[in-house]
């Protein structure tokens, strides 16, 4: 599966089917992070039941600390 992530297109295993299994590939799940999903923000209750469709775009905004 295809999708567009943070502006450029990745190419996706077949298990990865919702933004908790997206989080989890890149290893996010455990960071503060915020998902938009075709222009709608997901609520983190909502990352699990949120399925992830050919052709969608998917935006993550991680913060990072430093000075």
């Amino acid at each position: 599966m295809s999708i567009k992530l943070n502006g450029e297109i990745v190419e996706l295993e077949n298990d990865v089917k919702t933004i908790q299994q997206l989080l989890a590939h890149y290893k996010l799940e455990d960071r503060l992070v915020i998902v938009e999903h075709n222009r709608e923000i997901i609520l983190k209750d909502q990352y699990v039941t949120t399925s992830i469709q050919n052709g969608d775009e998917v935006e993550f905004v991680h913060f990072v600390g430093g000075g």
